[in-house]
């Protein structure tokens, strides 16, 4: 494995984790607002109906981490080792 690989990899896992902790800071306070008064904040739906938004939100979030990640890393990649624009002597 080269070095470009495991940065872009790494990029890809810090994206991921981002992806977990803003579904966590989401699904935390929907949960005790569901759980502390159902029929106010349910919006009409089933506990059903949010297990099954809960599935597709969780989904959305790991593709939006997994590919802005490995974008992100590919962007940096490319502006740290190839045009290698940093502050050399600071």
């Amino acid at each position: 494995m080269n070095k470009r690989t495991i940065y872009i990899s790494l990029f890809t896992f810090l994206g991921i984790l981002i992806s977990f902790l803003i579904h966590a800071t989401i699904e935390i306070p929907v949960i005790n607002l569901l759980v502390s008064d159902f029929n106010t904040y349910s919006l009409g739906l089933t506990w059903g109906q949010w297990y099954l938004i809960h599935h597709a939100v969780s989904v959305i979030l790991l593709l939006l981490g997994i590919t802005l990640g490995y974008l992100q890393g590919k962007r940096w990649w490319r502006i740290i080792y190839i045009e290698k624009r940093y502050a050399k002597n600071r």
